[in-house]
C-alpha cells in the first residue's frame, strides 16, 4: 500500500492518536513476523477510529468482511456495549488461526465469531439486521458486498469500506480491482439511499450511513 500522505505526517498522526492495548501491539508484531502481506493490518489510527465509531453508534450486531489476524475485530469489540456481537468472515485458514488465538487471549473474544467460507454466502445467511459493517477484503467483490449488506442494514446503520482510495489508483483506474473500487465510489456518491464521506484516512475509508 502506497502512503497517500507524507510518511512523517502519517507517523505524527499515529503518535498523536490514543494508544492501543498491549494485546493489539503484540498482535501487530506477530502479524509482521509471521504473515504474508502484513501491511493489510488495520493499524493504530484506523483501529482507534473503528473503536470510536462503534462507541458512538452503539451497534448490537457488527459484520466484518476480512478478518485477517483479528486486529480490526478486536478494535471494534473494545467499543461494543454489553450484548453486542461481531461476525467476521475469512477464507484463509492461516489468518483464521492467528485471529482465533488472539480472540481466545482476550475477554473481548467471546463477542467475536469467525465464519469461514465465501463472505457472500455468510452475508446471505444472516437473520439479524446489521447495525455496522466493516468491509476490507476481496476488493473486486466490493460492489456485490455493498448491495447485499446495504439491503440487510437497518435505517441509520453504518457501512465502512476500507482501501477506497487504493493508493490513488481510483483517480485513473489501470486494472480490474481499481475499476471495481472506483465504480463503487461513484455508486455510493450517487445513491439516494445513503449519505457518505470518503475519508482520507490511511488508504481511504468510505463512511456510509443508510437513510
Amino acid at each position: 500500500m502506497k502512503l497517500l500522505v507524507d510518511e512523517s505526517i502519517d507517523q505524527y498522526a499515529s503518535l498523536h492518536t490514543s494508544a492501543e492495548p498491549e494485546l493489539l501491539r503484540s498482535l501487530e508484531e506477530r502479524t509482521y513476523r509471521e504473515m504474508d502481506d502484513p501491511q493489510m493490518l488495520t493499524g493504530r489510527v484506523e483501529g482507534r477510529l473503528l473503536k470510536l465509531l462503534v462507541q458512538l453508534s452503539q451497534p448490537r450486531f457488527i459484520l466484518e468482511v476480512g478478518t485477517f489476524t483479528g486486529y480490526s475485530a478486536l478494535s471494534m469489540a473494545e467499543g461494543l456495549a454489553e450484548g453486542g456481537r461481531i461476525v467476521t468472515c475469512e477464507i484463509d485458514p492461516g489468518a483464521q488461526k492467528v485471529a482465533q488465538e488472539a480472540f481466545d487471549s482476550s475477554p473481548l473474544g467471546r463477542n467475536i465469531e469467525i465464519r469461514m467460507g465465501p463472505a457472500l454466502d455468510t452475508i446471505r445467511s444472516l437473520e439479524d439486521p446489521i447495525d455496522l459493517s466493516f468491509i476490507d477484503a476481496d476488493k473486486e467483490n466490493y460492489p456485490a458486498y455493498y448491495e447485499e449488506i446495504l439491503s440487510r442494514t437497518r435505517p441509520g446503520g453504518v457501512l465502512l469500506f476500507d482501501n477506497m482510495l487504493w493508493s490513488g489508483r481510483v483517480v485513473d483506474p489501470p486494472d480490474r480491482t481499481s475499476r471495481a473500487i472506483a465504480a463503487l465510489n461513484e455508486t455510493i456518491a450517487r445513491d439516494q439511499r445513503v449519505e457518505n464521506v470518503l475519508l482520507t484516512v490511511r488508504d481511504g475509508i468510505q463512511l456510509v450511513r443508510k437513510l
